[in-house]
């Protein structure tokens, strides 16, 4: 097995673009910090506004040419890219442990959950079909087919640096769209090694172009307002989307977001206890609570609550926090000082306010970014807690009395990403599915990411949805052809 140091050596430090590995035009680079250290990775270019350009350039002088590709082909060469990416699963993990702060063992499970969107999008795609029928008038008929959007803008986050980037390439390029990728500054390594990943499968030359950057709003700008872009896929906080959103705005770009959330996770008086304790585990701690999946407001009936409180502070202080390569490490570290600085507040604003402190509660202290994984009980309403996002090891208990409540309080928040419910009444479990305003729900489960799955929000969670068999949608458009009846002269 390779070392990080090994790892490192082996990756490309510059921009990717038309099938090149060239330095940024402005000749600056960008440091890449271990969140566990403190310390510098690594150096990356640091694009350019032009560098950017040039990124759209290649993906639009690929476009046509890849469009026309046979879907078979496309497939192959996703296919392939599935089968390199399994067989460096170890060296993406370690660069993902690096630069993000994960655990092993969860970089290794992201690495298994970016790679499926390979496979399921090679799938996909000779899968694009369309319909063909008569007018209801029987005066001719209709043909309508789909086509690729076009030229594509990813933005990817710097939480999930694998699956991130292959949740949004996979299905474009299964639909035949060429892509300009700008991978988050935190954690832009793992991005780069994937782009390597798809080169040496075959990939043409300006298909996939990759931009690092510390001048997010430099390269986007520019790009946004190129005639030539056709779509836009962001990942990230909501402010950012709606900042993105107006942007494409002036060009009518079709645009896909995935923003933020406030996840609720109902513990009703029925639920089997021990599951619903391994689910809020699962939903609040895998990756360091650094999920817009994660679950952020645990809503527990009040005769289970103390108990369920008890139960899930015992498992809570089992966790080891520390370095994401040493061994038996359950907690990394946030991903920087303004992470662990949120963290802080909200558990002092939520104590200050008459919250109970059951486990946790503050950070470790230096090197690195590590926070205490926490427990609070009996949150207030008021408590900031409840109508922000996390985004780290914390779990927020509120106590409610009956289902309608449990609904009011779930539903109370600009954001419907994704809801978890525990409950061993099927009835209760289908009024939650038609009551929760979310995109997706976990019904006595606590993680519900899957490759062949559509995953998104509503509200202010997003627009679109990635994954499953909706996820090629988001980069293909509707034609509509309608043709003479055939028999009209005869």
């Amino acid at each position: 097995m390779a070392t990080t140091s090994e790892v490192l050596a082996d990756l490309e430090g510059r921009l990717f673009v038309g099938g090149q590995w060239r330095a940024s035009t402005s000749g600056a680079w960008l440091d890449v910090i271990d969140p566990a250290t403190g310390s510098v990775i690594t150096q990356v270019a640091d694009g350019t506004p032009a560098d950017g350009v040039a990124a759209l350039d290649a993906a639009v002088a690929a476009a046509d040419p890849w469009a026309a590709t046979p879907p078979r082909a496309r497939a192959e060469i996703l296919r392939q890219a599935f089968t390199l990416l399994q067989a460096k699963s170890e060296d993406l993990a370690l660069l993902m442990t690096a630069e993000m702060g994960k655990p092993l063992a969860e970089a290794r499970a992201e690495v298994t959950y970016g790679g499926e969107f390979l496979r399921w999008f090679s799938e996909e795609a000779v899968r694009i079909t369309g319909r063909y029928g008569d007018t209801p008038e029987g005066t001719g008929r209709m043909i309508v087919s789909h086509r690729p959007v076009g030229p594509c803008y990813l933005v990817t986050p710097w939480n999930f640096p694998l699956a991130m980037a292959t949740r949004k390439i996979a299905p474009a390029l299964a639909a035949g769209c060429t892509v300009v990728i700008k991978p988050a500054e935190l954690t832009p390594l793992t991005t780069i090694a994937f782009a390597k990943i798809l080169q040496e499968a075959g990939l043409p030359d300006g298909v996939v172009n990759v931009v690092t950057t510390t001048d997010a709003a430099g390269i986007s700008e520019p790009i946004l307002s190129d005639p030539r872009l056709r779509k836009l896929s962001f990942t990230g906080s909501t402010p950012v989307g709606k900042l993105l959103m107006r942007q494409a705005a002036s060009s009518v770009l079709r645009v896909s977001m995935e923003l933020g959330g406030n996840a609720p996770f109902l513990v009703f008086d029925d639920a089997d206890l021990d599951r619903a304790v391994d689910g809020a585990m699962l939903a609040k701690f895998r990756n360091i609570g650094q999920a817009c999946t994660a679950a952020n407001r645990f809503l527990v009936h009040e005769k289970v609550a103390d108990e369920f409180a008890e139960r899930v502070t015992a498992r809570v202080r089992e966790l080891r926090t520390g370095r994401g390569t040493e061994d038996g490490v359950t907690i990394g570290p946030l991903i920087d000082d303004r992470a662990v600085s949120k963290a802080r507040d909200l558990v002092e604003d939520a104590v200050a306010r008459g919250a109970l402190l059951r486990a946790g509660g503050k950070a470790t202290g230096g090197p690195g970014t590590f926070f205490e994984p926490t427990v609070l009980a009996d949150v207030t309403a008021d408590s900031r807690i409840l109508h922000e996002e996390i985004f780290g090891p914390v779990l927020a208990i509120v106590p409610f009395t009956d289902e309608d409540e449990a609904v009011r309080l779930a539903n109370s928040t600009e954001f419907g990403l994704v809801s978890y419910v525990f409950t061993q009444n099927p009835a209760r479990g289908q009024r939650m599915i038609d009551r929760l305003e979310t995109g997706m729900m976990g019904l006595n489960v606590g993680a519900i990411s899957n490759a062949a799955a559509p995953f998104g929000g509503v509200k202010q969670s997003g627009i679109g949805r990635e994954g499953g068999s909706e996820g090629i949608h988001e980069y293909l458009s509707v034609k509509y052809t309608l043709t003479p009846d055939p028999y009209a002269d005869r």
